[in-house]
């Protein structure tokens, strides 16, 4: 039995909340669900678009400010918008079982292509150095402070005589010296001048340990490094808990901008490195604390909602971040849970929509030392493109939202254990064979299935080139379901979750967009800069699912230029090999910063063409043929 609650405004009783809870006239039920600690998934930020954050009102008094994707038997129903249905009295609301984006924190050992740089040497190359240092005690005839003890000390062992130090630092210092009877291991970074104090501590051989971390709009990935030997001892990949607030930057930039949107953001977000850092080191059995530097890229927008910058401008004309190269930052400033003083270094980014997601990338895949042109893609929620070599590079980015990345697609999830990656669909009966992650009960479509699959169906003329269904079939797995049309891969009784796994129209829709605007944006750049992609010695495909894409069907649905397959290259999640490579290499790091520099952006919504070229992109694999040849006879057969 819940406790009493005195009245302040109007109690909102949740079924699946035990108590309560008290909210002010006017409460948005999505705002009362959070203050009951109800995660209600709001994948437009709030703004009422996507209908999926429905809820059924049982019984009082509310007001709904929109009924967008509501039908008539919905609202005669009680269902409403969570984000747009105000509280108006004394309220019961039933919350549906929520489209669920399934979270699986995956930790693994170092993968194969995990290399350390050749002839990495910690002591040249790495910014931050840890000395051990033996001071004589302060004596009558020598009292000499605390503080100026340690600094000669340190200039004798290793030439550095100045530190940046912090008030809290001081205050705890004669204490330490004192315990550790004045031989102290110091922990410092190079990178500024002088170096800035990290730590110290009773002399020790403890390994220094440092974090790379990729914050993508819908994955965060962690890798945890030796800095000593420069080797990734375990690595932690979860999805970013912000989807749950929007789907897209765009989406989660509204959302920022509401009440405390922004803070709540930054907490998500925080949440997500937190717990795979800790994932991470227990793995390698390392302590947080004991991590000391950690470097991070990601978007731009993902950037500032780390840092608690307000995001907004980055989506109002002209287009403009609050900052695009941070400065090293204090890891307890940031919220990070490592060593409290531990650096973090924010890699730099280009605008507003190509940040060091990119720049990382860029450094990892080579291209700045390439004299050949190359074409990189960054398939991500936030599709980022560069085109360019050593002598040149030209960079856009476009709004592909997250079907790629198994999110926003009904049954789509991460490329884990049970997805379905490759489908195959026989033309004459239309049944389906798929090979699944883990050998095992599949549980939905990761992207590279989701690609395959709608290569497969409008090869076999399940869907058109518009990528309608085609509902005169025989065969029950095309068929009107509760989302509209839709293909089922998977029957209930095969499957892990128990129902049946279909891709609906609205999925198609989402792909489709995808695809689109990745196809449209390095058609741009190749126009900007007056070449034909064919040219392009290289494609360069990036993203954490770039590497089990099946090229061919790539193609097929227009996703990627037609081309010999020879001259793909899929590189997996190149944003965080850049963080790696910039966490062990001061030259690395200055590489990046060069690349952001070197780096011009094109802004395309300010391009005339790009909408054409969008819409043109927008069919199965487009509306001009003669750029895909192989698929013109692929349907031919």
């Amino acid at each position: 039995m819940g406790r009493e609650i005195p009245v302040a405004g109007h109690l909102v009783r949740f079924d699946t909340h035990p108590d309560p809870i008290a909210v002010p006239p006017g409460t948005l039920i999505g705002d009362a669900a959070r203050q009951a600690g109800i995660e209600i998934r709001q994948p437009c930020g709030g703004q009422g678009r996507c209908g999926r954050c429905a809820v059924q009102v049982e019984s009082g008094r509310v007001r709904r400010r929109s009924i967008l994707r509501l039908s008539k038997a919905d609202l005669d129903a009680g269902y409403a918008l969570a984000c747009q249905t105000v509280i108006e009295g004394d309220v019961s609301v039933r919350v549906p079982p929520p489209e669920l984006i399934e979270r699986r924190l995956t930790t693994e050992q170092t993968a194969p292509e995990v290399e350390v740089p050749a002839g990495y040497n910690a002591a040249y190359v790495q910014t931050i150095q840890c000395a051990t240092v033996q001071m004589s005690p302060p004596t009558m005839d020598d009292q000499t402070d605390d503080w100026e003890r340690l600094l000669t000390a340190l200039r004798v062992e290793t030439g550095v005589d100045r530190l940046n130090t912090s008030l809290e630092q001081l205050r705890t210092l004669g204490a330490t010296l004192r315990e550790a009877d004045w031989k102290v291991s110091v922990t410092f970074d190079t990178t500024c001048e002088p170096p800035c104090l990290i730590g110290i501590e009773p002399a020790n051989d403890a390994t220094l340990w440092g974090l790379a971390i990729d914050i993508g709009t819908t994955t965060v990935s962690v890798w945890l490094v030796d800095l000593s030997s420069g080797e990734v001892k375990a690595q932690a990949t979860d999805y970013n808990r912000q989807i749950a607030r929007g789907e897209d930057v765009i989406s989660r930039i509204i959302y920022a901008s509401k009440n405390d949107g922004g803070e709540e953001l930054r907490t998500l977000v925080l949440e997500s490195i937190n717990t795979l850092t800790k994932a991470a080191c227990a793995q390698a059995e390392v302590a947080p604390e004991a991590v000391v530097k950690a470097t991070l890229s990601g978007n731009s927008t993902m950037m500032h909602l780390l840092l608690g910058l307000p995001p907004q401008s980055i989506r109002l004309e002209p287009f403009v971040t609050a900052i695009n190269h941070p400065p090293l930052l204090c890891a307890r400033e940031v919220g990070l849970e490592i060593h409290p003083y531990g650096r973090v270094d924010v890699l730099p980014g280009v605008a507003s929509y190509v940040g060091a997601d990119i720049t990382a990338g860029v450094l990892s895949n080579g291209m700045r030392s390439s004299e050949s042109v190359r074409l990189f893609i960054d398939v991500g929620t936030n599709g980022e493109i560069v085109l360019g070599s050593s002598d040149w590079l030209v960079t856009c980015a476009c709004s592909a939202g997250p079907a790629f990345e198994g999110a926003g697609v009904l049954h789509g999830i991460r490329a884990d254990r049970g997805a379905i990656e490759e489908v195959w669909i026989d033309g004459d009966t239309y049944e389906p064979t798929f090979q699944v992650i883990g050998r095992t009960k599949p549980r939905g479509f990761c992207g590279s299935g989701l690609i395959s699959l709608l290569a497969e169906m409008f090869l076999t003329g399940v869907v058109d080139k518009s990528g309608h269904f085609d509902l005169s079939l025989e065969t029950p797995r095309v068929r009107k379901g509760e989302n509209g049309p839709e293909y089922v891969v998977c029957w209930a009784d095969a499957s892990e979750t128990g129902e049946d796994l279909a891709i609906t129209r609205t999925d198609i829709d989402n792909l489709l967009r995808a695809k689109a605007a990745i196809y449209a944006g390095f058609t741009i750049l190749a126009d900007r800069v007056g070449m034909d992609l064919k040219d392009a010695e290289q494609v360069l495909i990036g993203g954490a699912f770039g590497k089990y894409i099946n090229v061919e069907k790539a193609i097929e649905i227009g996703l990627l230029p037609d081309m010999d397959w020879d001259r793909f290259q899929f590189l997996g999640n190149t944003s965080v090999r850049g963080a790696y490579l910039a966490l062990l290499d001061r030259e690395a790091r200055a590489a990046v910063a060069q690349i952001a520099s070197a780096m011009t952006y094109i802004e395309l919504s300010a391009d005339n063409t790009f909408y054409d070229a969008f819409t043109s992109a927008l069919f199965l694999p487009h509306t001009d043929l003669s750029r895909f040849p192989s698929v013109t006879a692929a349907m031919a057969t």
